[in-house]
Formats: C-alpha cells, structure tokens, sequence
C-alpha cells in the first residue's frame, strides 16, 4: 500500500505521537489462523505438550477461500490443518483444528473482563476469531454446530463494530481483542479504498475522546492500544528474523510486521530496538494484569523482551485526535456484509 493519496496518514500519526517498534517480529511463520492463536494464547500448538515438542499446527484449515465453513471447535469433521514439527517439517501431518491449551483468559483474575470483537464465524470469518478453536472456551455444540460455552457466548462478540459501541456507553471490558472486518484488514489485495487506518483511528479516537467513564475520567488515562498486524504477509524484509530457542526454532519466528504503542504514558517519537513478538504483548498483559510473567509457558516465556519500554508512567499526555478519512460513524453505520479478512 503506498501513500500516495495520504490513506496511511493515521498510522503515520500514530506511529510519530506514539511509540514504534522497529524489531517486532510475527512469532509464527504461518498464516492468519496460526498467527491469531499465537496473539490470543502463545502457541498454535493443539496442547501443551505439543508446544514443547515442537509441534504447531502451521496453516489456515483447508482450503482458506470465502466458502470456508466455520472452522476450529464447530468445523466439520472433514476440516483438518496442517502440523510442522521436527520429524515433519514438510506438513504432511494434519489434525481437527480443534485445540485444547491455556489461554490469556483463562489467567486473568476474577474481576478482570475480557472481550474478542470480531466480523463473524462463517464464509472465512472464523480465521480471526482464535477462541473457536479452544475446545474450552467455545464448548461446542458438535461438528458444523455453535459454540455453546459460557465463556465464548459471554466473551466473544462478533460484530467487530460494537468495541465502538462499548467504549461509548463506558462498557469497555478490561482487556479487549478488536478485529476489523475484510475492508479494514489492509491486505494487498483488499480493497481499494483501505478502511484500516481509518478503523484503527476510530477505535483509538473513541477511546482518546471518551470523558465520560470510569468516573468521568474517561478511558484515556488508563488504557494501552497495542496495534499490530497478525503476519508478514509474504513481503520482502532486509532484517532476518532471529532464532527462539525452541524446539522448532526454523518455525519461531516470522518476519518483522508493525507495532504502534498508543497511550497517555507513551512518549512522542518514541522507537524501540528490543526485539519483539506475539509474546511480548502477552508479558505485557501479564505484567499488567498481576500475573506471572511467562505462565502461560509458551510464546510468552520464550521471549523475555516486553513492552514496559514504551510507557513513562509520569504525567499522563493531553489527547490529540488522529485525523482519519472515515469517522466511527461510518463504520457504526455501514450495512455492507462484512467480508473474510484473510484469504490467504
């Protein structure tokens, strides 16, 4: 995507009144239904003890086109995706994309809420949504049926659009995972008019300009954005990725891919050289939330570096809008179906 029409504009605000991470590395090499499992709970491996043999499933189930059935906990049991491991690193191996580990979630104290906004489960959609595939947390109905469990019916929304919603009626959970729809999603191949910056700039804004929360202190003083992207997608990259010092060390980790810090404690212009991943927002979320850093034993372990970098926790900034094409009300207002976000 080039700038030449000044579409990239609220990132580049961001990333210049914000911090930027300039070794932020993908932690997998796979896809997006791979990569979301790793940004949601530190490993795309089905169990634990297949995170520590190295086993990771590798690739979207099947074959990732627009008429994918939902997929994970309620795929059909034809539906499998593909395992790399150390005695297989050609992937012949495959297994029901229906895993069984510890999550992010499932650490957080009581008190704590969480909410996963995504655009839906069928058509594609379900590539982003990483609790369809924790047997736990979808507890589901049977294959090509519903996930029924407490914890996704009450955690897991999928109208990507109600984050807006949320933050505006001072609902906004503790810790929220915010997936766009197909158009903001900033694949290449995506459409022309690129929704995603103005989408992040949305949802950042709302959260910025809220004064009405938290006791009318609004959600600026003690709310972090992390932005990223979930892989590479296939570009160039003059920076190798290093090397994890884990059992499938060629699979951990991916190429770089972007990463802007968004908060009231986050000096301006502020870039890090410490070399991150997926799991080095999960230490983050562990530290912030009074967890054990490295509990969940996976990606969050393997990379000691966090984000702690990018917050002063002095006295807390002014918000300034970002300037942004699209407002949330378009977004809010938009009868367009929403659209897989990954078709790769």
């Amino acid at each position: 995507m080039d700038n030449s029409t000044g579409l990239l504009n609220p990132y580049l605000q961001l990333a210049t009144q914000y911090g930027f991470a300039n070794r932020m590395f993908q932690t997998n090499q796979g896809p997006s239904f791979p990569a979301h499992q790793y940004l949601f709970g530190g490993t795309s491996a089905p169990t634990a003890e297949d995170d520590a043999a190295g086993v990771f499933a590798a690739e979207n189930p099947n074959d990732p086109g627009l008429a994918l059935p939902p997929i994970g906990c309620i795929a059909p049991t034809t539906q499998t995706v593909q395992l790399i491991s150390p005695s297989d690193p050609g992937e012949h191996q495959t297994i029901y994309p229906c895993f069984e580990h510890e999550t992010l979630p499932d650490l957080l104290h009581s008190g704590v809420t969480w909410r996963y906004y995504a655009p839906g489960v069928t058509g594609g959609l379900g590539l982003w949504v990483a609790p369809l595939a924790i047997d736990h947390l979808c507890g589901s109905s049977g294959p090509g049926g519903q996930c029924v469990g407490q914890d996704y019916v009450k955690h897991v929304d999928l109208v990507s659009t109600d984050i807006l919603k949320d933050i505006a009626h001072c609902n906004l959970a503790s810790l929220s995972w915010a997936i766009p729809n197909g158009d903001a999603s900033d694949h290449p191949s995506g459409p022309a008019d690129w929704h995603g910056p103005s989408w992040v700039a949305s949802v950042v804004n709302a959260v910025g300009n809220s004064t009405a929360c938290d006791g009318g202190t609004g959600y600026w003083r003690d709310t972090a954005i992390i932005i990223t992207w979930d892989d590479w997608g296939g570009w160039y990259d003059h920076v190798p990725p290093p090397i994890l010092s884990s059992v499938q060390g060629d699979y951990e980790r991916g190429f770089r891919v972007p990463l802007i810090v968004v908060s009231a404690y986050t000096k301006a212009h502020f870039i890090s050289q410490r070399s991150l991943d997926f799991g080095s927002i999960l230490r983050f979320l562990e530290l912030n939330f009074y967890i054990v850093r490295g509990k969940l034993n996976f990606a969050d372990a393997r990379n000691t570096n966090g984000l702690t970098g990018f917050f002063t926790l002095a006295t807390p900034r002014s918000y300034v809008p970002i300037s942004a094409p699209l407002d949330a009300d378009f977004f809010l207002n938009d009868k367009s179906p929403p659209t897989a976000p990954d078709d790769d």
